[in-house]
């Protein structure tokens, strides 16, 4: 930390902040822009906890989870145009409170089509907390490895609900997953006292040094736009399937046990793939990232057509997991480097979330009683298009960077 002792002027006491560099720093700028959509992170575990909590279909559970994503992606868009002008601090703590405040309210709720609208609203105001996060991220020193730090949180503590959520469904229903929920949320609340004041140049004040490099044309919109694409079809066609892939174990044969105990297992080893990119930071541009982690993904997807084979179905699970975790950070770096403002990293923090609710819409809407080949099938098609996509714009910031 910059500073160990807690200073007092009257009746006024500083907390002191941690520094700028460093791995503590980024843990904890990932805890505030994960804790807004952690509910992603307990992957199928979130939407079976309706299923077998509330005894519903999955394609009501499905909407339900659609719902919680597509707020998300509302709350992102609405971030894009507001937190420069917000005091990031005090927003992050009413932002903290409010999800609290509705995980447990959710508690009491049982009927579909109130949990649709409740779940909107949480996801409305989480994915405005994200989006703030994100613009706290792209003004540090390398948002890439920050972006692996938050990926790497996010699957350590999906693999401990994951492993929990789906064993407590029997007895505390859906709450078991908003008990996960309002845990991550409270550990969040407690760590944003400590962020230091750099990202106070996101507030309307911001560093006069800044903008007054900024111009109209300091986005570069082709390459932006494509990179948007490529992020918006990985997150939709990898979520399309990891919302479904307890449904699909249990239609392989498998029981919530073992389901529960291999997805855990697997999130837990797909936590290399972002302290990869931790480590590694750009050393090997992004191109070569984006398009190895897409294409590899799209051949493992398409091996969950043999989900009934055990390792295949494990090691479809834990190699789709390593590239998700290895290539969003990458991508989302990727749309740091072509605005000098933040905008374009904030608004891929909406163009993320709607990839994100748009999967699994589009598998309800065609999973019926368990049509799990025509959803693996678009998945793998869409994750083979992202790759086609994010090359053009990331060999462009590899550009960028070499003339520089």
């Amino acid at each position: 930390m910059d500073d160990n002792r807690i200073t007092t002027t009257g009746e006024r006491f500083t907390v002191p902040k941690l520094s700028k560099d460093g791995i503590l720093i980024s843990i904890f700028l990932s805890f505030l822009a994960t804790a807004g959509l952690f509910y992603v992170n307990l992957g199928g575990a979130f939407l079976s906890a309706f299923v077998d909590g509330l005894g519903i279909s999955r394609e009501t559970a499905g909407y339900i989870s659609s719902a919680n994503k597509y707020g998300a992606a509302f709350g992102a868009l609405i971030a894009t145009f507001t937190v420069k002008h917000l005091p990031w601090r005090n927003t992050a703590y009413i932002a903290l409170i409010i999800l609290i405040s509705v995980d447990l309210l959710c508690f009491r709720l049982t009927d579909p089509q109130t949990l649709i609208m409740v779940r909107f609203f949480h996801g409305t105001v989480g994915g405005f907390l994200v989006g703030l996060g994100f613009s706290i991220i792209a003004r540090t020193a390398s948002p890439d490895k920050v972006f692996g730090m938050l990926v790497a949180i996010q699957y350590t503590f999906g693999s401990v609900a994951i492993f929990t959520v789906p064993k407590l469904v029997g007895a505390m229903g859906p709450g078991a997953a908003f008990g996960a929920l309002i845990t991550f949320s409270s550990l969040t609340l407690l760590m944003v006292p400590f962020i230091p004041d750099y990202a106070a140049s996101i507030n309307a004040k911001a560093d006069s040094a800044i903008t007054a490099k900024v111009t109209p044309t300091s986005i570069a919109i082709v390459p932006a736009a494509l990179a948007l694409l490529a992020l918006f079809l990985f997150q939709a066609s990898n979520m399309s399937v990891a919302d479904y892939a307890i449904e699909l174990g249990k239609d392989s044969g498998y029981s919530i046990e073992y389901l529960s105990n291999i997805l855990t297992l697997s999130n837990m080893i797909s936590i290399f793939g972002a302290l990869l990119v931790y480590f590694i930071g750009t050393k090997y541009g992004r191109a070569l990232p984006i398009a190895l982690g897409a294409l590899v993904s799209g051949l493992f997807t398409f091996m969950f057509h043999w989900s009934d084979i055990p390792a295949n179905y494990f090691i479809a699970n834990t190699v789709t997991g390593i590239m998700w975790a290895f290539t969003v950070p990458y991508i989302l770096g990727l749309c740091a480097t072509f605005d000098s403002r933040g905008q374009v990293v904030v608004f891929a923090g909406f163009i993320s979330k709607m990839g994100l609710a748009s999967g699994p819409l589009i598998a309800a809407m065609v999973v019926g009683e368990g049509n799990f080949t025509l959803i693996i099938n678009l998945a793998a098609i869409g994750l083979v298009v992202c790759a086609i996509a994010a090359f053009f714009p990331a060999k462009r910031s590899e550009k960028v960077v070499l003339d520089n």
